[in-house]
């Protein structure tokens, strides 16, 4: 696969893991995490804004928490590592470029998602799924740039 085949397929898997239309809806941190085949289970507190909506959109924070799995260190006691802090400028950075916010002046989930009249409408659910998608793309990016790779698995492969 090359790159882009690979950027592209991880981008299609979000969409699907978080759409819900072929398999269960995942939300934006567990989309991301199963995409990019980590653990799930922490990701769980980035849905809505960390549970309340009034926290940074979990799909952005998923994509950072999934840089640090990457090039942090693993050493608890250690400090950032340069990979870690160059791939984090250039990732946020791309994300505050390329995230259509629509409205939303900043990455709050309740800000985001408060341009729609409910939070359970199609329109919103569409606006975060290519959000999702994007993220995702800008994520995988990332990682490449930075001079990590990744497999993008079947779903239901874990």
């Amino acid at each position: 696969m090359t790159d882009a085949e690979r950027i592209a397929a991880v981008r299609e898997k979000v969409r699907v893991l978080y759409d819900g239309k072929q398999i269960a809806h995942r939300s934006c941190g567990i989309a991301l995490a199963e995409a990019f085949n980590v653990p799930t289970r922490p990701y769980q507190s980035l849905r809505r804004g960390g549970i309340t909506g009034t926290g940074q959109c979990g799909a952005v924070k998923g994509g950072e928490m999934i840089l640090g799995e990457v090039f942090g260190d693993p050493d608890p006691g250690g400090a950032v590592t340069p990979a870690l802090r160059e791939a984090i400028r250039w990732y946020q950075a791309e994300v505050d470029r390329r995230m259509d916010k629509g409205r939303a002046t900043s990455i709050i989930c309740n800000e985001l998602t408060g341009q729609f009249p409910s939070f359970q409408s199609e329109e919103r659910h569409g606006f975060c799924t290519r959000l999702e998608m994007a993220v995702a793309e800008v994520l995988a990016e990332t990682l490449l740039k930075f001079g990590a790779t990744f497999e993008v698995t079947p779903l239901g492969t874990r």
